[in-house]
C-alpha cells in the first residue's frame, strides 16, 4: 500500500505513523482490510423491518470512504417479543431478501457486513395497537432497569426459543450473504440484561450472582451459530459496562470476572469481542489505565474491537441529549495509535463521525484532518435529501 499523502499543512503530522491501522486482519474466514468498523447505529431507515434504500446507499458510501467492516444497526431477531416498532429492522423469511439485496450492495462495492443480530428485552414498549402488541414483554427478571419494572420474566421455554430465533437469525444472515454476525449483549437490551446482575435475579441456571451463569444464554447463542453456521462464520459479540439507564452499571466487577466470562464466550466459539464504552480511552479500574478492551486483551487472545467518542469531545449519549461536539480528529487517532501499539485492541468502531463524513477513514488515512467534516447533533437526523446531497458533496 503506498505511503498516505501528507497535506503542505501537515509538518507535524510526519511523526504520525498510521499505516498499523489499516494492515489486515482476519476474523474467521473473514479478511478484513483495514482495522476500522462504522459500528451498529439505529437510523430508522427500515420499512417493514427491511433496508430501504436509503440505509443501503448509507452503508455503500462508508465502504467506499475506506471503512474495512460494516455492523448494521440493530435487526430484531424473529420472535414475537423482540421489538414492537415499525421502524427497528427485522431478520425473518419476509425480511431476509431485502437485507440480501443491502448485502450485495456493501459486497460489490468491495466491503463487508455483519448483521446485528438483537432483541429489546425488558426495555420494549408495553401495549400498542401493532401486531405484536399481544405478547408479552419478556427479560431475565421482568425488569427494564434495576428499578423499573415491566413486563415479566421469560420462562425456560421462552429462553429456549429466543436463543433458537437468534440462532435461525444468524443462519437467515449467513444464506442473505452476511459475511458474519454480531450478538448484541450491551446498552441495557435482553442479553445485557441476562448479564447485568441489577436486572437478573433469577434463581435457576440462568441467574444469580456467579457470572457464569448470567453469560450462560448469551454463550449458548453464540455456540448455537457456531453449530448452525460453521467454523469459519465470524460471530462477533458486543457488551458494556454502562447502560442507557444506568451510566455506572457493571456486569462484571472485577477483572477475574470479566476473565471467567470471556473464556466462557471464547469456548462457545465467538470470533471478536466488541467492547463498548462511552470514551475508548478511559480506565475500567483504577488499578491501571487500561480500557475495557485493553483488559479483554489482556485476559483473552480473542480479537477485540474498541469504540467510544473517537475524534470527539462528548459522548454518543451527550450527544442525544443535546450537547454538541467538537472535533478533535488528530488528539483521537494520536491515542488510538498509542493503545493500538500497546496491544489494547485489534480493530476499532467510528459511529458518529462516519455519519458525519462517509470519507472519515480514508481522509484519516491521507492524514487530511483538517479536510474532514466535523460531527453536529444535527447529522443523527438526515433524511432521505441529506444522503443524496451528501453524495453529492462527497
Amino acid at each position: 500500500m503506498p505511503a498516505p499523502h501528507l497535506p503542505a499543512d501537515g509538518q507535524a503530522r510526519r511523526m504520525i505513523d498510521i499505516e498499523p491501522l489499516f494492515a489486515p486482519i482476519a476474523l474467521g474466514g473473514t479478511i478484513l482490510p483495514n482495522r476500522f468498523v462504522l459500528p451498529g447505529m439505529q437510523r430508522g431507515w427500515c420499512s417493514d423491518g427491511a433496508p430501504t434504500h436509503l440505509l443501503t446507499e448509507y452503508y455503500r458510501r462508508r465502504i467506499a470512504g475506506g471503512v474495512g467492516l460494516i455492523v448494521s444497526e440493530s435487526v430484531a431477531i424473529d420472535h414475537p417479543s423482540a421489538t414492537q416498532s415499525d421502524s427497528f429492522a427485522r431478520l425473518d423469511d419476509r425480511t431476509a431478501g431485502g437485507w440480501g439485496k443491502c448485502i450485495s450492495a456493501v459486497r460489490q462495492e468491495g466491503g463487508k457486513i455483519f448483521l446485528q443480530l438483537w432483541h429489546e428485552g425488558g426495555v420494549r414498549t408495553e401495549g400498542g395497537s401493532g401486531p405484536l402488541s399481544h405478547h408479552p414483554t419478556l427479560s431475565p427478571s421482568g425488569l427494564a432497569a434495576a428499578t423499573r419494572p415491566n413486563g415479566r420474566a421469560a420462562t425456560i421455554e421462552e429462553i429456549a426459543a429466543i436463543r433458537q430465533a437468534f440462532v435461525q437469525g444468524a443462519v437467515l444472515a449467513q444464506e442473505a450473504g452476511a459475511d458474519g454476525v454480531e450478538v448484541h449483549a450491551a446498552h441495557g437490551y435482553l442479553l445485557d440484561q441476562f448479564l447485568w446482575a441489577a436486572t437478573n435475579r433469577r434463581k435457576d441456571e440462568y441467574g444469580g450472582s456467579d457470572i457464569r451463569n448470567r453469560v450462560r444464554l448469551p454463550a449458548e447463542i453464540v455456540a448455537g451459530i457456531r453449530a448452525a453456521c460453521g467454523p469459519d462464520f465470524p460471530i462477533s459479540l458486543r457488551f458494556s459496562q454502562w447502560k442507557e439507564a444506568d451510566y455506572a452499571a457493571r456486569v462484571v466487577d472485577t477483572p477475574a470476572e470479566l476473565e471467567t466470562m470471556l473464556a466462557i464466550l471464547k469456548a462457545a466459539g465467538v470470533s471478536a469481542i466488541h467492547a463498548s464504552t462511552r470514551r475508548f480511552w478511559e480506565p475500567e479500574w483504577s488499578e491501571s489505565p487500561l480500557s475495557l478492551a485493553g483488559w479483554c486483551k489482556r485476559l483473552s487472545d480473542i480479537p477485540v474491537i474498541t469504540v467510544g467518542s473517537v475524534g470527539l469531545d462528548t459522548d454518543v449519549m451527550e450527544s442525544f441529549q443535546g450537547k454538541e461536539p467538537r472535533a478533535q480528529v488528530r488528539k483521537g487517532v494520536t491515542e488510538l495509535l498509542r493503545r493500538f501499539s500497546g496491544g489494547e485492541f485489534d480493530m476499532v468502531s467510528v459511529g458518529r463521525s462516519q455519519i458525519a463524513d462517509p470519507e472519515w477513514v480514508s481522509k484519516v488515512h491521507r492524514l487530511e484532518f483538517d479536510r474532514i467534516r466535523p460531527f453536529k447533533r444535527s447529522d443523527m437526523r438526515m433524511s432521505d435529501s441529506d444522503v443524496a446531497a451528501e453524495a453529492r458533496r462527497f
